[in-house]
């Protein structure tokens, strides 16, 4: 019985650090493969668009904003797959989607994780959840006319939208195009690092029953 007891207390200890991790890993994943600063200077290159890198500090405020909606882009996604995909608990042999008060404290504790990453104030971290509320509300609306996109369309998403605004509203059907291609390699991102850290504790959890 006690041996039970301190098993379930170190799967609990498990899954309590998971949300810490993601947000860890997802952060140095978007720095290191410079999704953002890539999107843009491929955008600029391929339409002659130079006078967006014209002026440094305009540059550097354009940079900030985009890396936000990315942050926001992968934010969804792993969370969507974390409620799917969570660890087996209690030594369940299947795992089971999020049971939805699960699901709100993997948010929260995920959300106040990157409140501390990121050294927001409250009311950064504020606007972050609601704009992280609305990107959820979006895709959960169109998830039911969700299909394969043909290589000429952009998708539908909000990071399209917002991204392509920020970038070059002048040229908004090309900016929507580039920020798909951005899209496609940041939902990757979130895939590759969530599915790595859900099944990494996993893996580890099973080591220390064996």
């Amino acid at each position: 019985m006690v041996q039970d007891l301190m098993t379930m207390g170190r799967e609990k200890n498990n899954l309590a650090e998971v949300p810490a991790e993601l947000v860890r890993r997802l952060a140095d994943g978007l720095q290191s493969e410079r999704i953002v600063p890539r999107f843009v200077d491929s955008y600029v290159v391929e339409h002659g668009r130079h006078a967006l890198q014209v002026h440094a500090a305009l540059y550097r405020d354009l940079l900030e904003l985009l890396r936000r909606e990315a942050l926001l882009a992968v934010t969804a996604r792993a969370l969507e797959i974390a409620y799917e995909e969570p660890l087996p608990e209690g030594g369940r042999a299947k795992p089971r989607p999020m049971m939805r008060k699960d699901a709100v404290a993997f948010r929260r504790k995920y959300l106040a994780a990157l409140t501390r990453q990121q050294k927001w104030s409250a009311g950064d971290a504020l606007d972050f959840q609601t704009d992280l509320q609305m990107y959820e509300d979006l895709l959960a609306r169109n998830s039911s006319t969700r299909r394969t996109r043909k290589p000429f369309e952009a998708a539908s998403h909000p990071f399209v939208d917002r991204c392509a605004f920020l970038l070059d509203s002048s040229f908004l059907e090309k900016a929507r195009m580039a920020a798909s291609r951005a899209l496609n390699d940041l939902e990757n991102l979130a895939a590759h690092v969530t599915g790595a850290v859900l099944h990494g504790h996993e893996t580890a959890a099973g080591r220390k029953k064996g």
